[in-house]
């Protein structure tokens, strides 16, 4: 299995909700660290997994939407307590949502939000 790999680096703000967990339940900001990584069973014609230049496009657009904002006031947000895992689903989707290499199978998304926490989150893409 093929692996590609590449991340970006960005902040945003947020606040939890739903429960009592002090400070976190103000507003703050959180230095982001997003990878993203896609496996596939074998290469294009190219000798590629996939154009990196397509995913690094799509990859500036999804930090983008969220660098510098308030994650609570985003609508895919809505009604959601904007917890890194969520946080790490809805990137992997956006993404999974425009993969179009034949040959990929597996798009996962592990995000950090300080040098010891992560999320991740996986999805087949075919």
């Amino acid at each position: 299995m093929y692996a590609l790999s590449v991340r970006r680096d960005f902040s945003a703000e947020h606040f939890l909700i739903g429960g009592d967990w002090g400070a976190e339940n103000a507003p703050h900001a959180h230095a982001y660290r997003l990878e993203v990584e896609l496996e596939g069973d074998r290469l294009d014609q190219h000798g590629y997994l996939l154009d990196i230049v397509d995913l690094e496009a799509r990859l500036e657009a999804i930090v983008a939407r969220y660098s510098g904002r308030r994650l609570n006031d985003l609508p895919e947000f809505s009604g959601l307590n904007p917890s890194l895992e969520h946080f790490a689903r809805i990137v992997c989707e956006a993404l999974a949502g425009g993969a179009t290499a034949p040959n990929l199978r597996r798009l996962r998304v592990r995000l950090w939000e300080n040098e010891i926490a992560w999320a991740s989150y996986e999805k087949a893409v075919r």
